[in-house]
Order: structure tokens, then C-alpha cells, then sequence
């Protein structure tokens, strides 16, 4: 009996309009590039954009036409801009199961997914400085424009947040504990060069030709097998699979029990990245 009675396999011509709101697609020879997206400009960050992230990774993982991912965002910024409304249109919400669903589980789900549910070699293409970039430190390979900074703001808020939605990990886990530390706690700002030599980007591109780079290594990644480059993947996502069983969720819900017994707001005019 055909497996495609049990379960349909996931059509870009049909995720791709699903999805077209917040990404753009295009897939050449099995390489899928992901363009982050707000009415075909720079990323706002929405609630709406927030659950739509966790969904696409498990519907990107299960589509076996997809062969290496990159990742990339629309213009000068990677995520800089918010949806303010959405934000309070939640955080503001007196329904408890909602707040959940959004604060923590949709929260957990973009990293959980991307990590679990991407089973083929991934390129992060930061384009310029902002924030959610914890995606792209748990790529396989990660490039960036020289204008980018690793920074977390969430400690350096008004009211103080808890770094704990996946960046804080990302710098304990690539900068060390200790720097790590320092940098959530202090919202140190690195710059590209600096993130080149700790090893937190493998290189720092020109914004003009940071794209086609990231298709020139996913081109001499599809010269090899596909058991040669999933097994290969396999391997370089292990140490994240392991270090987000082991901590993530904690580092989430510590930052949104913290959230909600200070009854506070994102902070949105503390950070900028101009």
C-alpha cells in the first residue's frame, strides 16, 4: 500500500503560498532558499510571525525535495522591526491557554523544529545586525554581512528580562560559559570580525554577495550522496540536539515565568539596532 495514503507529502507550490506572507522560496537543484519577509520588506516581528516560524521548519523537514537549506532575511536588517500590537494583543490577554500557546510553546517549537525537524545540511545568511538570530548560530555553516553584532538585549531592558529564548543559549554554547555569561549579563555587543575569530560565523561576507556565496557552498554540498550529506548533517547538529534537550526549555520557561511575575511588557524602544 503507497505511503501517500497515509500521509501527504508537503508541495513547495503549496507551502510556498500557505507561507507567502512571511517567506519567499526558491529551489534550484534541491537547494531551498528561505527569505524572511513583511509585505516584501524588511522582517517585523509578530506573534503571527513568531508561530508561523515553528510550523515551516516541520514542513520544510518532511518535503524530500529539499536537499540544503538557506536561510536569509529582506534588506539592510535581519529581524529589526515589531509588531507592537501583536505583542500586547497576547501579553495583554486575560486567556491563559493562549498566552501558552504563544509565549512558551510556539517559543520552544521554533528552535525545538528547526534543530529536530531539518534533517539536511543548513546556511544561515545574516544580512546586517538584529535581533532572533539563534537560528542562524545553530545553522551547519553561518555567514554574515560586517555590519552584524551578537548581542542580547534582554537583560539590559528597563524592567530586565531573562535572555531565555534560545540566544543566551546560543552564547553560552558557542562563546564558552564564562564569556557567555558576560555577554547576557552585560548585553556586550560583538561585532562580525570579533564573531569571525570566536568562531560564532565562519565568514564575514560583503552584503551584496553574501547570498550567492551561501549557493556556492550549498553547490559543492550537492556534489556528494544524499546519505553522505544528511548522515553528514546528522553529525553537526548532534551538539545542539543535545545541549536544547538538555537546557532549552528551561532557559524559555525561566524567561517567561520572570515576564509574568513582573508583569511586564517587550520593551520595544530599548532596543534598536540603527
Amino acid at each position: 500500500m503507497a505511503i501517500n495514503q497515509y500521509y501527504q507529502v508537503p508541495k513547495l507550490e503549496e507551502y510556498s503560498e500557505r507561507f507567502k506572507d512571511f517567506f519567499k522560496f526558491k529551489r534550484e537543484n534541491g537547494i531551498l532558499e528561505v527569505k524572511m519577509h513583511t509585505k516584501d520588506g524588511p522582517v517585523k516581528w509578530s506573534y503571527q510571525f513568531h508561530h508561523a516560524l515553528a510550523e515551516l521548519w516541520t514542513v520544510i523537514g518532511h518535503d524530500k525535495e529539499n536537499e540544503v537549506l538557506i536561510l536569509t532575511s529582506t534588506g539592510d536588517k535581519w529581524i529589526n522591526e515589531w509588531d507592537v500590537e501583536s505583542f500586547k494583543e497576547v501579553e495583554q490577554s486575560p486567556d491563559d491557554d493562549k498566552r501558552f500557546d504563544v509565549q512558551i510553546y510556539d517559543t520552544l517549537k521554533i528552535v525545538e523544529n528547526f534543530i529536530n525537524d531539518i534533517e539536511i545540511p543548513t546556511i544561515a545568511v545574516i544580512n546586517g545586525k538584529g535581533i532572533h538570530w539563534e537560528m542562524c548560530m545553530m545553522s551547519d555553516i553561518t555567514l554574515c554581512t560586517p555590519d552584524f553584532v551578537l548581542q542580547d538585549d534582554h537583560f539590559g531592558m528597563d524592567s530586565g528580562h531573562v535572555p531565555g529564548d534560545g540566544m543566551g543559549l546560543c552564547l553560552q554554547e558557542i562563546l564558552g560559559i564564562k564569556r557567555g555569561n558576560y555577554a547576557m549579563l552585560t548585553c556586550e555587543a560583538i561585532d562580525a570580525q570579533k564573531c569571525l575569530e570566536l568562531g560564532a560565523v565562519n565568514e564575514v561576507v560583503e552584503r551584496e554577495n553574501i547570498v550567492d556565496r551561501a549557493w556556492e557552498i550549498a553547490g559543492d554540498i550537492m556534489k556528494k550522496s544524499r546519505s553522505c550529506r544528511r548522515l553528514t548533517h546528522y553529525i553537526c547538529a548532534r551538539p545542539w540536539k543535545s545541549v536544547i534537550e538538555r537546557d532549552f526549555r528551561i532557559h524559555v520557561l525561566s524567561e517567561m515565568y520572570s515576564f509574568n511575575l513582573s508583569h511586564s511588557e517587550h520593551d520595544f524602544e530599548y532596543i534598536k539596532y540603527d
